[in-house]
């Protein structure tokens, strides 16, 4: 069963203003975003100090255009609320695990 959560422009602000979150910004027609889905499935099974979401860009462009999503996949890494990291691009799951 996954345990990565699906966020929107409405419940974005309160799924992600405490602890640590791992936004996965995407897109279904994003063929590098594909790509990482497994990935992010493992992590999500693997890593328990960190909330693993995805956002849909094309269904919640208000939250990507304030994070600045100029690429796609682009995996956000808040804390409270705060971006402290970004990634943009496809990454294995090592080089995703040593991030987080």
């Amino acid at each position: 069963m996954s345990k990565i959560k699906q966020l929107n422009d409405k419940n974005f602000n309160e799924e992600v203003k405490q602890g640590k979150v791992l936004v996965d910004f995407w897109a279904p027609w994003c063929g590098p975003c594909k790509m990482m889905a497994p990935v992010l499935e493992e992590v999500s099974q693997e890593v328990e100090q960190v909330t693993i979401a995805k956002v849909n860009v094309d269904e919640n462009p208000t939250v990507a255009a304030r994070f600045g999503v100029m690429s796609i996949p682009t995996l956000a890494l808040l804390a409270d609320g705060e971006e402290i990291d970004r990634i943009v691009g496809f990454v294995d799951k090592a080089t995703l695990k040593a991030k987080l």
